[in-house]
This record gives C-alpha cells, structure tokens and sequence, in this order.
C-alpha cells in the first residue's frame, strides 16, 4: 500500500514544503495538498519548491477543479513540473467545492468534469488534443506523464470515475461505504469496456496517533462538516432515499450550513452536527495498533492509498509513527537471510 500525506498550504510555504520533506523521509510516496486559490497559498508554486527538496515523493492537489483554472494552464502547468523533476506529479480532480463556493461560484458539471479530464490529460502527457475547435499540442513537452485521480461520493460521479480516471479518490475511511464505493466504481470501468482492476484506489481520512479521544475527536470533527457538503449536494439531488448508503447520509440532518472561513480546520466551529461515531468511522485515530487494523482491513478492500490529512495538533509525532512502525507493519520489509 502506498502513503500520502495531506497538507493545506498555510503560510509560511517553509512550513509545508518541510513537512513534505518530513513524510518522504518517514516512507510516504505522496504529498498532496489542498487547491483552494483564496483560503490558502497557490499550491503549484509550492510544489515547485517541493519537488527541488525531495527525491521521490509526487505531488499534486487534493483536489483541483476544472473551473478555477483554464484546463491548458494545468496542463502545462504539470508537463512543465515533469520536465524539471522527471514525472513527479499526479492529478487529482473534482467537480469543486471551497475553490468556487468561495467566490460564489458553483461546482461544473459531470459532463465538464469529464471533458476536462481528456483534455489535461492528452496534453499533461505530451499528447495533442482537440480543445475549442483546435487541435492543440505542447510542442516542448515530450515524454510527460500525468494521471488523473477524481475525487467522486454520488453514483453519477462514482460511474464516470470508473469510465475514466486513472485513479479514485473516496474521501473518508469507512469500511462499509469504502466497499459500496469501490465496487460501484469496479463495476462501472467493467461496464465501460476498462480492466476494473487498472483503476487505483485511494482512501483519505484525517490520521491521528495518540490515546485522548475526546481531543482527537475534535481535532478531527473538522472532516465530517467538509464531507457533508458533498454528501448535502448529493441528498439534494438525488433524495435522501436513493442508492446511495444512509451510513453516508443519514449524518447530515442536524447540518445547518457551512462556514468556508473555517473549512477544513481543527477549530471549526459549526460542525457540532458531527457525532463521535462518524469522526471515529470517518477517519483514522488511535493508537500505531488501531492504525494497522483499520489500514489492512481497506487494503483488503482493495485500497492501493491511503492519504492522510495533517489538519491537526500532531502532525510531526503522526508522521514519525507511521513512518516507524505502520508503514513498515503494514508493507512487511523482505528478510535479509531466509
């Protein structure tokens, strides 16, 4: 199983560039960060930074979107990041959340998501690409490659997950709702004709080492506000009684909007709505021993990932243990003398 790590791009970026130095020296294979331009700093100037500081990780936003940014641009963008540090990158993508609500935006469509997915795509892998008409192609890159991951939660999204991305981005750790998910995304690339095993699956959750529940608790309640906004969007569209599992929806019936000036933090204040239960479900917490169980039990699910985010009190001490004890427990090192 491979691991990310999660971090917002707070300033100063020192401090995130060293805690991405710090996950790959602990074995993490990836750093993700979030990609909202107005909350938090810009994350691809950031990842330039990273990239020249570490050896092996890969980078990419947690997720982007196709509305915030001219598709070319990312495109280039990622082609331009493989060609100073020798494919390192890797795309995950949504329909969008804090990165349009902020600016009174709203997410796109599927149909958008789809198309733009093509087209950053072809391009951030030094293919040409028909784009408004015109057959388009950048002629420096050769030789890039880029995959693109989608974040997904309702069954449109899940389907054309699994008609096109590379990888699948399910963010919280549930076991139950990890299993639906998954085979809904297997079944739909079947579907499509795609080998439903090619598709990469990565599960993300707040991680948390520690033993005081109550704190971890609430330095991680902050997860189950930022999911229900998907899970609001899908209730709303598809009804509370649809295919989708109630062990996702059914929290949501004490939410009373969202305050984006407090997404995704440890002090968020209005997600009180959020019962132990869902945080303890949703996320990773515990002791190195309930990390391990909880992360074989998604890797026989047939999670290839789990990300974890940062978005707390004890990120370097999170990051130490896993790197001592539940990276090595969970991907056994080989013996040296059989």
């Amino acid at each position: 199983m491979d691991f990310g790590a999660v971090i917002q791009t707070n300033p100063p970026a020192s401090r995130t560039v060293h805690l991405a130095k710090l996950a790959e020296q602990h074995g993490f294979s990836h750093v993700w960060t979030f990609d909202s331009h107005i909350l938090w700093q810009e994350p691809y100037v950031i990842y330039s930074a990273i990239l020249a500081e570490t050896h092996r990780v890969k980078v990419g936003p947690f997720v982007t979107n196709p509305a915030t940014r001219d598709w070319t641009v990312t495109a280039s963008t990622f082609a331009t990041l493989n060609e100073m540090y020798g494919n390192r990158t890797v795309c995950g993508i949504g329909r969008g959340d804090s990165a349009v609500r902020v600016t009174n935006g709203k997410p796109t469509t599927l149909a958008e998501l789809r198309e733009s997915i093509h087209v950053i795509r072809e391009l951030a892998n030094s293919r040409a690409v028909e784009y408004h008409g015109a057959t388009l192609q950048l002629p420096w890159s050769t030789g890039s490659e880029l995959e693109m991951w989608v974040a997904a939660y309702g069954p449109l999204a899940l389907k054309l997950t699994g008609e096109v991305g590379d990888g699948f981005i399910l963010q919280l750790a549930d076991l139950d709702i990890a299993k639906w998910m998954i085979e809904t995304v297997r079944t739909a690339a079947d579907n499509a004709g795609r080998d439903p095993m090619a598709v990469k699956f990565c599960v993300a959750a707040p991680m948390y080492v520690g033993t005081d529940w109550d704190h971890m608790r609430n330095q991680c309640r902050w997860f189950g506000g930022m999911v229900g906004n998907h899970v609001a969007d899908i209730v709303a569209k598809h009804g509370a009684g649809s295919e989708v599992p109630s062990a996702l929806t059914d929290y949501i019936a004490g939410r009373e909007g969202y305050d984006y000036n407090s997404h995704g933090k440890a002090g968020n204040d209005h997600v009180d709505f959020v019962p132990d239960e869902i945080v303890d479900r949703f996320c990773v917490l515990g002791s190195a021993e309930q990390h391990i169980e909880k992360l074989e039990a998604l890797r026989e699910l047939g999670v290839d990932q789990f990300a974890g985010y940062l978005q707390h009190d004890n990120k370097e001490e999170t990051l130490r243990v896993y790197g001592e004890r539940i990276i090595p427990a969970i991907n056994a090192p080989k013996r040296a003398k059989a």
